[in-house]
């Protein structure tokens, strides 16, 4: 090893890396492969800690819980509190408590599946740990990735953060009734994503006033339905 720079720890961190995503992506292919033998679609849900990933949860199950079966994996560092709050809903839900990791991979998407299995749903949400960095790395073998950004978070994440715009679907600017409060820029949130993904499908919406989320629901009734 090189007493200045330590290159080859860093070759030994690179090497480690890359089997740790191969070993993902493997599994990921199997989930991908298990959800559509059950006829099941499923999006990760990736963004901020507070950007209103849980709350988004509850205003759709309460929008759709008539129309379309749902469940719910919920991924935190620690505590059950968002599954409490999906349980409270009447939604089979399944708490992933990472235990410190700061993102979700197949193999916890895989053991949580199967305690879901005994419920009847088409819709799997997968709520990822709060982080736009780690998670947009892991592929759970999802239908749509949802990347999602609030009106206080300010409008040049899609520039900070680029990578969990490009595995992206879907990019949901949330809580837009904040905008009079926070100098959120709405084009150039939406400029930045679509010159990193141009196939970007872009919502603003707020779960609170309802505002957007019939387009949001649009989205799930289609993405159901095929």
């Amino acid at each position: 090893m090189c007493d200045h720079c330590g290159c080859e720890q860093r070759t030994k961190e690179v090497e480690i890396q890359k089997h740790i995503l191969s070993a993902n992506e493997e599994l990921a292919a199997k989930n991908r492969a298990h959800f559509r033998e059950k006829g099941l679609r499923v999006l990760n849900l990736i963004s901020s800690p507070g950007a209103g990933k849980t709350t988004l949860l509850e205003a759709t199950i309460d929008a759709l819980r008539d129309e379309i079966p749902l469940a719910v994996i919920e991924g935190d560092p620690e505590t059950e509190r968002d599954a409490a709050r999906i349980r409270a809903k009447g939604v089979p839900v399944v708490q992933v408590t990472t235990g410190g990791a700061c993102h979700l991979d197949a193999r916890m998407v895989h053991r949580a599946f199967h305690q879901l299995e005994g419920n009847s749903f088409r819709l799997l949400f997968i709520e990822n740990v709060g982080n736009l960095l780690c998670p947009a790395a892991f592929d759970l073998g999802e239908d749509l990735r949802v990347v999602m950004v609030s009106v206080p978070e300010g409008s040049d994440k899609p520039a900070k953060y680029p990578a969990a715009f490009l595995k992206a679907q879907v990019f949901l600017i949330t809580k837009t009734d904040l905008l009079p409060y926070f100098d959120f820029d709405l084009e150039e949130a939406k400029r930045l994503a679509l010159a990193l993904n141009p196939n970007l499908r872009i919502i603003a919406l707020s779960a609170k006033t309802g505002e957007g989320m019939d387009e949001w629901l649009a989205l799930l009734r289609d993405l159901a339905s095929s």
